[in-house]
This record gives structure tokens, sequence and C-alpha cells, in this order.
């Protein structure tokens, strides 16, 4: 249970960022195919936007290596 003392990296948190949006922009696109009509169309854009920019954000984190997030 060592694991559970570290804090946790930049490195990892991008990481655990970038498969959130990408999880997240999966689950709205399949969710407009699968009910064959879109969640709103002003919604949607806008929610692929948020997506969108939590994987930037997890992107410019993973360069910063392994320091304490």
């Amino acid at each position: 249970m060592t694991f559970l003392n570290k804090p946790i990296t930049k490195r990892q948190l991008g990481v655990l960022l970038i498969m959130v949006g990408v999880i997240a922009a999966a689950a709205l696109l399949g969710y407009d195919l699968l009910r064959h009509h879109p969640i709103g169309d002003r919604v949607q854009p806008l929610a692929l936007l948020g997506t969108a920019l939590i994987i930037m954000l997890g992107a410019t984190l993973i360069p910063l290596g392994n320091r304490p997030a």
C-alpha cells in the first residue's frame, strides 16, 4: 500500500485527463448514434468543445514530468 502515500504526478494527471476527455467525447458521439437524434443543436458542440479543452489541458501537463501535481 505504499503507492497510496505517493502524490499524483503531473504526467499521471495529464494522462488521466486525456482518458476522461476521450471517453466523454466517445460517449457523446455514441449517444448521438444510438438515439438517432442529437442531444441538442447548441449543447452537443459545446460539450464536444469542453472535452477537447480537457484533452488539451491534459496534453499540456504531460511534458511537466514527474513533479507532484
